[in-house]
């Protein structure tokens, strides 16, 4: 299943893949904070549960998606 953005706010967005929502908040995903909706909809699946975003040059897995604490995320 293609990944979809479901939902934007202003404090993050909604993906959903394989079934399921996740939220990726701005405060702990801030690539996404300034993006526009054709960015952040632009989103590719690479590997089972790795996604990837080309014009932002983000990657992120699911497993950092849903525990971004467990992860060290650096922005550049």
């Amino acid at each position: 299943m293609k990944p979809e953005v479901v939902n934007i706010s202003q404090h993050g967005f909604w993906i959903l893949f394989n079934g399921k929502e996740y939220f990726l908040p701005f405060e702990k995903f801030p690539w996404f904070r300034k993006a526009s909706i054709a960015d952040l909809t632009n989103i590719q699946l690479l590997h089972k549960t790795h996604l990837y975003w080309p014009s932002l040059d983000v990657d992120l897995s699911i497993s950092i998606i849903e525990s971004p604490e467990k992860y060290k995320l650096v922005a550049k």
